[in-house]
């Protein structure tokens, strides 16, 4: 039997974007299933999104562990069924010098940030690929993108080679998903987030940076768009942000 709701699962998330992205696609009656190696962190945002209306539910997921991952999603789909869409929001970066920086380091930032984009975007893929199959509808695999998606800078490879990997990797998906009915996009966030913990005074103060909640409304139109004008890959940046 299909689900009577509509699912969103968002990988990486955490009390900025990912916490923008649960309000978002709960406000649109959506069930919403949020995953983070610490829970914990995530129960006062789902308790926040089921009062709204809806279900909503905190798991943890390891992102770059293929158990983990694999449990995950077999979780979801028992409680809520196959996504409809599914963001894929985790990363890891230590700033640090090419000499500096341990095998282990890179390896830990590079799996979380890309690797653990294939093993969810494949685990949704699945699921997604199982619905059609029965003649249901398709669905939305978004990944979070930097600046460091499209250049590597001195002291930023940590982060670089991993969101390099990540950009080619949803390309690669988009094009051989899409035709069967899935939506892949990569949005490239090129500047700073604004952390939900600052207090702005004026909306003049509030726009240097990205707003979460304008990234999430950004997601659910990509989520939203009519399969004959979809978007594959979508930069945002502040209005001052030089690029």
């Amino acid at each position: 039997m299909e689900q009577q709701r509509k699912l969103a699962v968002i990988v990486g998330a955490g009390p900025g974007l990912g916490c923008a992205l649960g309000r978002r696609f709960s406000k649109a009656e959506m069930n919403v299933a949020m995953a983070a190696r610490d829970v914990a962190r995530l129960e006062s945002l789902t308790m926040e999104c089921a009062a709204i209306g809806h279900g909503a539910k905190a798991y943890s997921c390891d992102a770059g562990n293929e158990k983990s991952v694999e449990e995950f999603f077999s979780q979801v789909r028992a409680e809520f069924g196959e996504p409809d869409v599914v963001i894929y929001n985790a990363g890891a970066f230590v700033p640090r010098g090419l000499l500096e920086t341990t095998a282990e380091e890179f390896e830990r930032c590079w799996r979380v940030g890309c690797m653990g984009g294939f093993l969810v975007g494949r685990a949704a893929a699945r699921s997604m690929l199982e619905r059609i199959g029965r003649g249901g509808r398709g669905g939305t695999i978004v990944f979070t993108g930097a600046t460091a998606s499209l250049r590597g800078s001195a002291g930023f490879h940590n982060l670089a080679v991993g969101k390099f990997g990540l950009r080619a990797l949803a390309q690669s998906m988009a094009r051989e998903l899409q035709p069967k009915g899935i939506h892949v996009a990569h949005v490239i966030l090129d500047g700073r987030i604004r952390p939900s913990s600052s207090i702005e005074h004026s909306a003049e103060a509030s726009d240097d940076m990205l707003d979460p909640s304008a990234i999430a409304e950004a997601y659910f139109q990509l989520h939203c768009q009519l399969r004959s004008a979809w978007t594959q890959e979508m930069d945002l940046r502040p209005w001052v942000e030089k690029f």
